[in-house]
């Protein structure tokens, strides 16, 4: 009889043990993140919208940048006139370093996070480049080329805000931004005249306009966007598009002077 009891005993536990087993893992199971989809883009029927930035008003000669302060950043550029280079406009009137991106149009749509880090440098007491872009996500790279320490200290609003000291001969910095935000402006808490911009968006439809003013954004769906052009000393001005399948569209803007 009690042979049949234990016998009995032991089967319960058993199989309330698999019950539990398998209760343990449809939990985990129901509990596991669905992986993201994300959205793929035809490049039989995408386009292009490219086009040029331009600026009106007027055009002062830009200020001497004073960097007396650090020895080194000054013999950095051999004892040469050193200008400011917040406003650059051709002859023309091209503006560079605007930042141009889709900021309508692609609602419900997510993209992978591309997996090449962007790169800013920090070479004869500069932020190189000036204006810069990236995913939500992206590695961004920080670099100091200079034999002068630099304090990176990007100052977003709806991102995590830091500021890291950065030695001549470190190793590159490496950090992320997780949520879109155009745009964060950069500084460096030991030279005064250092800023940067990084635009943060979370897809791959933005650029920043070269000397001559141009931009391109490649590979869109077909579809109508905003596109938006943002500039350090200004404020942003838009405009919209349609793209017909595998069609192209110019987005010309021009900043006016405040």
């Amino acid at each position: 009889m009690n042979r049949k009891l234990c016998t009995a005993a032991l089967l319960l536990l058993a199989v309330t043990g698999c019950k539990q087993s398998q209760s343990t893992a449809d939990t985990s199971a129901a509990t596991k993140p669905a992986e993201p989809t994300y959205f793929k883009v035809d490049t039989a029927t995408a386009g292009t919208v490219t086009g040029t930035i331009k600026y009106e008003g007027p055009k002062a000669k830009p200020k001497v940048i004073d960097m007396s302060s650090d020895p080194a950043c000054a013999k950095a550029h051999k004892g040469g006139k050193v200008l400011d280079e917040s406003l650059l406009v051709d002859k023309s009137g091209d503006l560079a370093n605007a930042f141009v991106y889709i900021s309508k149009g692609l609602e419900g749509k997510a993209f992978a996070t591309p997996t090449d880090s962007i790169k800013i440098d920090q070479s004869g007491c500069w932020f190189k480049p000036r204006v810069l872009g990236l995913q939500t996500g992206q590695t961004l790279d920080i670099i100091n080329s200079d034999p002068v320490t630099h304090n990176i200290h990007p100052m977003p609003h709806d991102n995590r805000e830091w500021n890291h000291s950065q030695g001549p001969g470190d190793p590159p910095m490496h950090r992320k931004f997780t949520k879109a935000e155009v745009m964060i402006p950069v500084k460096c808490n030991i030279h005064d005249w250092m800023h940067a911009f990084i635009g943060v968006v979370d897809h791959p439809y933005f650029a920043v306009t070269g000397d001559d003013g141009t931009f391109k954004l490649p590979n869109l769906p077909p579809g109508t966007y905003t596109v938006t052009a943002w500039h350090e000393n200004m404020d942003p001005i838009e405009t919209s598009v349609t793209i017909a399948p595998s069609g192209k569209a110019e987005a010309n803007l021009t900043f006016h002077a405040k």
